[in-house]
């Protein structure tokens, strides 16, 4: 081999190194990002900041309410409304989920009569949308249940639970 065929290998390799130390950069700042499932202490909604009434979230200016909470058996009801003033595109059911006391997580349901179906809606800059009903059958209906929101910001972003009561 020649020392220019040597050169030209070197640099691959050290190409493919720098590439390698970047991904598992990347994969350890999204793992940082996670935040650990934590049961709510049992405690009255506490506002997030810049939103009221309560039980609400904000999160870069995409605000979530929750009203109308009903919990019948094991049927758990709600209604939600957006307001979107943020880089987030979209509300959709798939953003929700309902935590309940023994931290089993429950997808949204549209089963019962009272639980209309939607789907993703488009929010452009500043528009609301809202109030839906939002339904679920979590394993206990037993305080605390906790709503869970991740809205899509992109790639790495946020998730926020929100107390119910």
């Amino acid at each position: 081999m020649t020392s220019r065929t040597n050169r030209r290998l070197l640099g691959y390799v050290a190409i493919g190194a720098l590439i390698l130390v970047a991904a598992t950069v990347a994969v350890f700042a999204y793992q940082a990002l996670q935040v650990p499932y934590q049961a709510p202490i049992v405690t009255s909604p506490v506002p997030a900041l810049g939103c009221t009434p309560a039980p609400c979230a904000d999160l870069q200016g995409y605000t979530l309410w929750v009203t109308n909470l009903d919990i019948s058996g094991n049927l758990v009801t709600m209604h939600v409304t957006f307001s979107n003033s943020s880089s987030s595109t979209h509300a959709a059911p798939d953003d929700l989920m309902l935590i309940d006391s023994q931290g089993h997580q429950s997808r949204a349901v549209f089963d019962a009569p009272v639980c209309t179906p939607w789907s993703r809606h488009e929010l452009n800059h500043g528009a609301t949308y809202g109030p839906v009903v939002v339904c679920f059958r979590p394993s206990t209906a037993a305080p605390p249940l906790v709503l869970r929101w991740s809205p899509d910001f992109g790639f790495v972003c946020c998730q926020t639970d929100i107390k119910l009561s």
